[in-house]
């Protein structure tokens, strides 16, 4: 049974250092799948746990590159987006193969529902959810991951 828990962050700076405190914990390489709907806190996560990586480079969505690459203190970070994409086999063909089964690297994928079928199952999962009231809260469902 993996792990699971739900962690409701009420600002982006939170969200930022909710994400570089889980980065100090990951020791080696693995794939995080994230879902949520546009604008719930994917990159503003991803910011947060490259500088928990050590990463001091400006990271931003890579929706137009498909997968921008940096590199932390132990390992590299591949930060995958996978909005523009339709299927698998588009992700394949961009060698995304690679990205499933990082070596020395850390895989974070935005819009991981789109290549659902071939995430590998001891990803972690992370699904993102705005607060309607409040845009600044989102609530994150973990799974497969503990603090």
């Amino acid at each position: 049974m993996q792990k699971q828990f739900s962690i409701t962050l009420d600002s982006i700076s939170a969200t930022q250092q909710f994400a570089a405190e889980m980065a100090i914990t990951i020791k080696g390489a693995c794939v995080i799948a994230m879902t949520g709907n546009l604008g719930s806190g994917k990159t503003t996560f991803t910011q947060g746990f490259a500088r928990g990586m050590g990463i001091e480079e400006k990271v931003g969505s890579p929706t137009f590159k498909l997968v921008s690459q940096y590199h932390g203190k132990h390992l590299k970070l591949n930060h995958v987006d996978c909005y523009r994409l339709e299927n698998e086999r588009e992700f394949f063909n961009i060698g995304g193969e690679e990205y499933l089964d990082p070596e020395n690297a850390i895989t974070i994928i935005e819009w991981s529902e789109k290549i659902e079928k071939i995430i590998p199952p001891d990803a972690i999962k992370i699904e993102f959810n705005r607060d309607s009231k409040n845009t600044d809260m989102r609530t994150l469902k973990i799974e497969g991951w503990a603090p």
